[in-house]
């Protein structure tokens, strides 16, 4: 080890206090950057590259946003239908300011999210057939390393798989190919069985209600793919976009869910629009506490919360059902669907989110109710479901929010006066500590996805750091961090950044990963493939020397039973 630090630069962190969630001394410490790797102790005749003396300033590590839509189809579309805008107007500070439309390009998508100390970002929506220009698009977006969850649980092949009783283990196979012919993080499912059955005219699929056209129920989708993620051995559980997204009294079809997978790991994913009940003044109230009790009671189930900020934006998704339900409400009046390979579904429409509207400000206090309500800041992870609630870029706000009650008081009092009599937010008054926003926004969702070596500054975990100086004013604090470090390389500082850095594919590993590519190669397999989508599985198959080729870095992630 000794002679390893000799060939690696080594940087000293001086006096910096430590915030990771794990460590709680308040104490000003050492940390060294010693490579790629973390380390608080070194053989005392090391040679020092660089040394930084960081009194007043905490040290985080990297950021990691589990779900974020940078990379693919509709994240491409949504560019098209909102160009970026110059941003030529003088700024002292350009990060600061508005991004330059709602779906950024790419560059300015990394370079964002790195003014923030992020460094790790997850694309929660990656079609199989459409997996290697998703990860090519990632790859292009600097600073940051990346991955995707593959899309399942509409695509015919797996809904013909389950409505013929083709058994488990069959599906599990089919889910293997899938996973590792999209070099995927984890399996994604998106309103499951709805989206197909809206291409037969349905308007809405409850958890127990059967597919028009085939004997299946999204539960027997959910049991399924959450059994496969289980029993391969998947990194990061089921992720779910849940039925009847954003419909009043949801609550009972996202308990559905939970009930569905019988105690398997679950991640619900942007479960702010998910908990909505049908009472007051309007037919549409808070279940927040449900869902939060469901958390708080259990050890299985983790959330994203996908909270709205108030402006415009632009909402993009695989759940046609739901966004063709949602197409009078785009804000200015244009919307996309699409379709692609019936493998899942593609709807985008413009919305502007407006303190003075009910539905709006109630959504906007359920989502920090969550937040709130929530015991353990590792199983809450803190999501804007960019673009869909609003631009990555709010999180500065967002931590405000939660670390500030008076702050998230003083918007409140500017809501609908039918927001302020039905919403409990006012009686909630919790403040997030440090500690617990490195948690839901590094810890947390680190554990969630299998990555040991992130979301920590424990040593021998990657040297992705972020240096906030202390501010009485969160939103200040994390909106410009003083420094942040890629594998141990200083690349930005003030806001400015000063050099680019060597970027790392994120995938799950599970036990039957070297075989699961031989289920394309079966000619009855091959030959189902080609019947329901016109065209070879291998033709969209990834191979993982493919990303080596671009001169990226493959990393593993593994769950930790």
């Amino acid at each position: 080890m000794a002679q390893e630090v000799y060939l690696m630069r080594v940087t000293r962190l001086k006096n910096v206090r430590i915030v990771d969630g794990i460590h709680a001394s308040s104490k000003p410490t050492d940390l060294y950057l010693v490579g790629p790797s973390l380390a608080r102790q070194l053989p005392p005749e090391t040679r020092i590259d660089a040394t930084y003396d960081l009194e007043d300033h905490i040290a985080m590590a990297g950021g990691i946003d589990i779900h974020t839509h940078i990379g693919g189809g509709k994240v491409n579309l949504a560019r098209l239908m909102w160009p970026e805008r110059s941003t030529k107007e003088a700024n002292e500070k350009p990060w600061l300011g508005p991004l330059s439309a709602p779906v950024p390009g790419t560059w300015e998508t990394g370079q964002r999210y790195l003014q923030m100390g992020y460094t790790t970002c997850f694309e929660p929506a990656m079609l199989p057939a459409n997996a290697r220009q998703s990860h090519m698009e990632m790859r292009d977006t600097p600073w940051l390393d990346t991955g995707g969850y593959v899309v399942l649980g509409n695509d015919r092949m797996l809904l013909n798989m389950i409505a013929l009783g083709a058994g488990q283990e069959a599906i599990n196979d089919y889910v293997a190919w899938m996973v590792a012919s999209s070099a995927a993080m984890a399996i994604k499912v998106v309103n499951a069985g709805g989206i197909d059955a809206f291409k037969f005219n349905q308007r809405q699929l409850n958890v127990d209600e059967v597919h028009p056209a085939l004997p299946v129920r999204p539960r027997d989708i959910l049991w399924s793919l959450s059994t496969a993620a289980e029993e391969l051995g998947l990194a990061h559980p089921l992720h779910v976009h849940c039925s009847n997204l954003g419909t009043p009294g949801n609550i009972a079809s996202t308990l559905a869910t939970l009930d569905a997978v019988e105690g398997r790991r679950i991640h619900l994913t942007h479960a702010q629009y998910h908990c909505y009940g049908s009472d007051g003044p309007h037919g549409f109230s808070s279940e927040a506490s449900k869902l939060a009790d469901r958390v708080n009671r259990t050890n299985h189930i983790s959330i994203d919360v996908g909270q709205i900020l108030f402006g415009q934006t632009i909402t993009l998704s695989a759940d046609t059902m739901h966004q063709f339900a949602n197409r009078k409400f785009a804000s200015p009046r244009k919307v996309i669907f699409q379709d692609l390979e019936c493998q899942a579904g593609c709807g985008l429409l413009p919305f502007r989110y407006k303190e003075s509207q009910f539905v709006h400000g109630l959504q906007w206090s359920i989502g920090l109710e969550l937040f709130l309500r929530i015991q353990d800041p590792t199983r809450v992870f803190l999501t804007t479901d960019h673009p869909n609630g609003g631009p990555f870029t709010g999180y500065p706000h967002l931590i405000r929010l939660l670390m500030d009650y008076d702050f998230r008081m003083s918007i409140f009092d500017r809501l609908h006066p039918d927001v302020r009599s039905v919403s409990t937010l006012p009686s909630l008054k919790r403040e997030y500590r440090l500690d617990e926003i490195a948690s839901i926004t590094r810890l947390g969702p680190a554990r969630a996805l299998g990555l040991q070596n992130r979301g920590n500054l424990n040593p021998g975990s990657i040297s992705d750091v972020a240096i906030y100086r202390n501010d009485d004013n969160p939103e200040t604090m994390f909106s410009s961090p003083t420094m942040v470090f890629r594998c141990g390389e200083l690349v930005l500082r003030d806001g400015l950044i000063l050099g680019d850095c060597q970027k790392t594919v994120l995938i799950s590993d599970f036990q039957t990963r070297q075989d699961a590519l031989r289920w394309g190669a079966r000619p009855e397999h091959s030959a189902r493939w080609q019947k329901l989508y016109g065209y070879s599985p291998w033709l969209t198959a990834l191979r993982t020397d493919e990303f080596a080729e671009e001169g990226l870095r493959v990393e593993h992630a593994h769950w930790h039973r």
